[in-house]
């Protein structure tokens, strides 16, 4: 079990955070609950609704599409970041690849802190506008190999 400090110097070294205030990252830490997961677990399933983000505090897990690994992410990586704000059905398996310690926040504490912190909010929405231009860049340079 990590103390307050050690989460809040945890959630700084993340991007979605790390122009939030130490208090308002201790006011985080209390909604966070930790999950360890072992290794070939599956932490989330397509298709499954979701209203969790989850950080990686250590270990590996893959992104997984059907049969097909799309992605890899490791330590202070976040993922389900889309669920907190919407619970939308998973759009893709989460596996653990190596036995993993996760940071879990779930929507309605969230949203309760957003309401309370508008610069928790304002960091989920960069880190959003951040994702949503990493994913229109690699639309347009598939656009582009396609020779569209």
């Amino acid at each position: 079990m990590y103390s307050t400090v050690e989460k809040v110097l945890i959630l700084k070294s993340v991007n979605l955070f790390k122009s939030t205030p130490d208090d308002a990252l201790a006011e985080l830490s209390e909604i966070i609950s930790e999950v360890e997961v072992p290794a070939g677990r599956n932490i989330v399933m397509k298709g499954e609704p979701g209203s969790s983000m989850f950080i990686i505090v250590n270990g590996k897990v893959a992104v997984v599409d059907g049969e097909r690994v799309v992605n890899t992410l490791g330590e202070r990586a976040v993922f389900g970041e889309l669920a907190l704000l919407d619970t939308e059905p998973r759009t893709a398996t989460i596996q653990a690849l190596e036995d993993t310690l996760l940071f879990r926040l779930d929507q309605e504490p969230f949203y309760e802190l957003m309401s309370d912190r508008i610069e928790v909010a304002m960091g989920t929405i960069q880190m959003l506008a951040g994702n949503l231009r990493a994913r229109v860049k690699e639309v347009m340079e598939l656009h582009g190999k396609l020779g569209g």
